[in-house]
């Protein structure tokens, strides 16, 4: 009975797979042609991360005044922060062809020695979600990076023998979201390693101008400074929704992006000045109506919310526990009296707001 009020009510909050996030910073469906339309060529067209910058301009001026290829990079940071755009960035500026591909397309190994024995010398191979490499692939891997060799093993039993090919000296960028899943000896064979942090607000207002520019669309500072809040400081979601808001600007409007439009827009979206949507919300709305604000183990939550627990942890958890909503323990989750104040929620037990 209890299962079937809680459904009734919150209508089974995250099994809603018609509703799709639009602030999520995972890669949804139509970001491929707005990233690359979006994209930056050059490394001063690339906003925020300044100290990445000057640490890759000088890492790249040094390699080609050796006539050497750079060492194999290691990108790491949140989903939408700009690895990938990173990666083909530091391919323009060094003249060089990139070749994509990500951790989990890799199945045999027949196919990482299809890819590498295709490259040619200084070519770039941009491994995405590399921590979703197999082991034995990963293997495969290591004399290729350290070596530039690839060693094939040809036949089975007491007559296999292993064939050596040589391999163009290449750079391999990988970009990981988690960078503790990767192992120790394939992390260690990275030269360099950067982290790419959430942006400051004035770099997203910054990319937010140059995306409307490039889009042609007029945007007034109110607006640009709506949406950059909204954001969740980081460009994918920035871009989406400003890409949204035109839309809808130029079906109820004139096509410029104004503060009332603006506005209207995002109460369509429901998304609030703080960049949470409905899911958010419920999250939090219910941990405060079924559990009184916590304590409530993860398990509990993912359970009445419908959802796996490694989907709560990892998508909806870190960004309500980075503006401070939800306080994480041994014991349990808890809501804060930060998140009663924007949600106008009483605290249990008490009769005002807090």
């Amino acid at each position: 009975m209890f299962a079937k009020k809680f459904t009734n009510r919150y209508n089974v909050i995250m099994v809603d797979k018609e509703k799709q996030r639009i602030i999520t910073s995972g890669e949804n469906n139509g970001d491929k042609a707005l990233d690359l339309s979006l994209r930056p060529k050059r490394l001063e067209e690339y906003i925020g991360q300044e100290k990445i910058k000057v640490n890759l301009k000088i890492l790249m001026e040094a390699a080609q005044k050796r006539g050497e290829p750079i060492e194999h990079l290691l990108l790491y940071g949140a989903p939408g922060l700009g690895k990938t755009t990173l990666a083909h960035v530091v391919a323009n500026e060094l003249g060089a062809n990139i070749r994509v591909t990500s951790g989990p397309a890799i199945e045999k190994s027949g196919d990482l020695a299809a890819i590498l024995t295709n490259l040619s010398e200084g070519d770039i191979l941009f491994i995405d979600e590399i921590h979703r490499l197999n082991k034995t692939i990963e293997e495969i891997l290591y004399p290729a990076m350290e070596d530039y060799a690839l060693d094939i093993i040809i036949g089975k039993g007491p007559s296999a023998r292993t064939l050596r090919i040589d391999l163009p000296r290449l750079t391999i960028i990988g970009a990981t979201t988690k960078i503790s899943l990767l192992s120790a000896p394939l992390r260690d064979r990275f030269g360099m390693t950067y982290h790419l942090n959430y942006y400051e607000d004035g770099d997203i207002r910054n990319i937010l101008n140059r995306s409307a520019k490039i889009l042609g669309v007029e945007i007034d500072e109110k607006s640009v400074e709506a949406i950059s809040g909204r954001s969740r400081r980081t460009p994918r979601i920035a871009n989406r929704l400003l890409k949204r808001v035109r839309d809808y600007c130029q079906v109820k409007g004139d096509g410029k992006i104004n503060d009332d439009f603006c506005y209207e827009a995002f109460k369509l979206l429901e998304v609030d000045d703080l960049g949470l949507d409905w899911i958010d919300r419920k999250i939090i709305e219910m941990i405060i109506d079924k559990f009184k604000g916590g304590l409530v183990g993860l398990n509990t939550i993912a359970a009445a919310a419908g959802e796996d627990m490694a989907t709560i942890e990892e998508v909806y958890e870190p960004f309500l526990m980075q503006i401070g909503f939800l306080d994480r323990s041994p014991r349990g989750r808890i809501v804060t009296d930060i998140a009663y104040k924007h949600l106008r929620r009483k605290k249990p037990g008490q009769d005002k707001l807090v």
